[in-house]
């Protein structure tokens, strides 16, 4: 097998394909990475809590017993039927147990390996994409289409409809994470029950991830408010955000931004590429987007996205606390916008 790409991880998770035992599931939605290990795990066993035909621990548990993994993935369930093997935890450390799992065809059991971020480098992730028996598949934090798609599927299940406003107010509230943006969801379709989801029911419901928005800190450090850049950050993290999103939202907005103002290099027209972005930028926010592109020159916005990117990077390979290095490069780009700052023409 391969990696599989996004556009089939779905549709692999609800029905992996036959010949496949082992699949690692891996990446930094922690959310989607535990939806889709469950819903592969019940594609085996419909109950989880069978202790006959399901193995659940942890790979700590490896290095005192390393044999564990392929034992459990042996084992012939009394009851009959296959088993299902996850293993929580996955990294490196686990290379050797589960090449050898790969190599002993008697292990008929699915085994479905659970880790955080492994980048491309990482032996697992190789060890699985190239196994003619194994299978991986990474789970990235949702764009915005793949939340609006969220959206639409959940809320059609339970029968509700949404107005194109409340969608793109409620878009520009969630997050990346799957899991976070379902425990979302889940509260607005309890507190509508009925009808059509208006922008008053999100503001009504969902009121308090809106002054933690993720908009709200990319717009303060585009426009160079670094105090409340600084702010929103800090509550963020004291929330729970993960210093690396953060990064990559705000590094995305200056990506789209840095686009739009080279296609305007061209000749082309601001609001006409704005009009044409999918899903469409909320309303509330298009003014301030344009302003964003009157603002930056293509040079600075240039080293804006190097320097998110790079501290990205930094966050990965350096050792220093991630908090602080998303502190200083939102301080640095804040200030940058105030540098950029362009007067309007008389």
């Amino acid at each position: 097998m391969v990696k599989i790409a996004n556009n089939r991880a779905d549709g692999f998770v609800n029905r992996p394909d036959a010949q496949v035992r082992v699949v690692l599931v891996y990446g930094p939605d922690e959310g989607l990475v535990r939806e889709r290990v469950v819903k592969l795990c019940r594609t085996v066993v419909a109950d989880l809590d069978d202790p006959f035909r399901v193995a659940d621990f942890d790979a700590a548990g490896l290095k005192e017993d390393p044999a564990r993994l392929l034992d459990e993935a042996c084992a012939i369930p009394m009851t009959g039927g296959r088993r299902v093997v996850r293993l929580r935890g996955v990294d490196e450390g686990s290379v050797k147990a589960v090449t050898a799992l790969l190599q002993t065809p008697t292990a008929s059991a699915l085994v479905v390996l659970q880790a955080g971020d492994l980048s491309s480098r990482s032996d697992l992730r190789k060890l699985l994409e190239e196994a003619d028996e194994g299978a991986a598949i990474a789970c990235y934090l949702d764009d915005p289409e793949a939340v609006e798609g969220v959206v639409r599927a959940f809320l059609k299940a339970e029968g509700l409809a949404i107005e194109r406003d409340a969608l793109e107010v409620l878009i520009g509230l969630l997050g990346g994470d799957r899991q976070q943006s379902r425990s979302e969801i889940e509260k607005l379709a309890l507190y509508k029950a009925t009808g059509t989801v208006t922008v008053s029911d999100v503001e009504a419901c969902i009121g308090d991830v809106s002054a933690l928005s993720l908009d709200a800190l990319v717009y303060a450090v585009a426009e160079g408010d670094s105090g409340e850049a600084q702010r929103l950050a800090d509550r963020l993290l004291a929330e729970g955000e993960a210093p690396i999103r953060v990064l990559r939202v705000i590094a995305g907005h200056f990506l789209r931004l840095h686009r739009v103002v080279a296609l305007v290099a061209d000749g082309r027209k601001a609001d006409q590429v704005v009009a044409g972005f999918k899903p469409p930028l909320f309303f509330k926010v298009r003014d301030r987007f344009l302003g964003h592109v009157r603002q930056w020159p293509l040079d600075r916005l240039g080293q804006a996205v190097e320097a998110l990117l790079q501290a990205e990077i930094d966050c990965k390979s350096t050792g220093s606390p991630a908090p602080e290095i998303m502190g200083r490069v939102i301080i640095q780009v804040s200030r940058a916008a105030r540098r950029s700052a362009r007067p309007s023409p008389p």
